[in-house]
């Protein structure tokens, strides 16, 4: 049934946006990229793409990236047959994107967090899928869509990324089944890997080497966190440049470390949190701050300074008994 109502609000619409989240990442870009050529070939139709943020230099060679359009170039007064979400959790993650969100026709939220309330009009959320791009490989077969090689390298690179390269435990039998396919069609695997994480500027290999040398431990080890304020990023020539990418990750990858977090700092009031865990599920605690995600990574906003917003996350962990 789902299937039917993708394919027909594709078929009767004349304009459509599809959209990504604030701080783009692999999985957001490519099931965006890789709708949009997914619709491009199949319904000889052309979309919007729009981002609220920059988007990451190690994505720049996803095909039809060159198409995306920040949210500052769009017409916010437009109206739109239908708009698509990817990889959006939550409609606030669209910014002001929302906008057009609101006054589209017809909406669908393609996604796969648990977190995920289903806020369009058409909701397809697999929580067990790695990755959007799986739920989409997934889809554009049910569909009996032509998956071409830039489809493919998009949607390769939405479930690499959100696998961290298939090792994260939301790895399973069905998303290396997808992936699979998506080398069938002819990508080259090595390339893509080297482009995603060997593509690293020096000042963003040096900030995070800082971030990591001055990192906090708490409660035996067991907690690791670091705080970004905005002049660190200045100070290393950040460009609009995501730094932050993977920073989390490896606080958890010390051997002690079972709960890591990044606080950084977005204004003098307001500071994103980003979470990972081994085992423990951190989405509770990020729910708690109107945030949310998948168990072992999640993530919030919240209106305090760093400082603050470590505080208030630790008495968070402490309350839900994580460590």
């Amino acid at each position: 049934m789902v299937v039917g109502q993708l394919d027909s609000s594709i078929k009767n619409s004349k304009n459509i946006l599809l959209v990504s989240h604030i701080n783009p990442d692999g999985d957001t870009l490519g099931s965006m990229c890789g709708m949009y050529s997914l619709i491009k070939d199949n319904y000889k139709k052309k979309c919007d793409m729009v981002a609220v943020s920059p988007i990451p230099i190690m994505y720049k060679f996803l095909p039809y990236i060159e198409e995306v359009k920040h949210i500052d170039e769009v017409d916010l007064s437009r109206e739109y047959d239908l708009v698509i979400t990817l990889d959006v959790a939550a409609i606030d993650r669209c910014c002001n994107a929302k906008i057009l969100f609101d006054k589209a026709k017809n909406t669908i939220n393609i996604d796969h967090h648990e977190t995920n309330i289903g806020y369009a009009k058409i909701n397809i959320i697999d929580s067990e899928a790695s990755a959007v791009s799986e739920l989409i490989v997934d889809l554009a077969e049910s569909s009996g869509w032509k998956i071409s090689l830039e489809t493919a390298i998009n949607l390769y690179v939405g479930i690499l990324t959100d696998t961290g390269s298939f090792k994260f435990s939301n790895t399973t039998p069905k998303t290396l089944i997808a992936a699979s396919k998506m080398l069938g069609c002819g990508i080259n695997p090595a390339e893509i890997y080297q482009k995603c994480y060997e593509s690293n500027s020096k000042d963003m290999v040096m900030f995070q080497s800082y971030c990591v040398n001055k990192s906090q431990f708490v409660n035996n080890d067991k907690i690791a966190y670091t705080i970004v304020y905005k002049k660190d990023l200045e100070n290393f020539n950040n460009n609009g440049e995501d730094f932050t990418e993977g920073l989390t990750e490896k606080l958890r990858a010390i051997l002690t470390t079972e709960i890591a977090f990044v606080v950084k700092e977005l204004n003098a009031t307001t500071s994103k949190v980003s979470m990972r865990s081994k085992q423990k599920d951190i989405a509770q605690v990020c729910s708690a701050f109107g945030g949310g995600g998948h168990k072992l990574a999640a993530g919030a906003v919240i209106k305090a300074t760093p400082e603050k917003a470590v505080k208030l996350i630790l008495e968070e962990i402490k309350k839900k008994g994580l460590c």
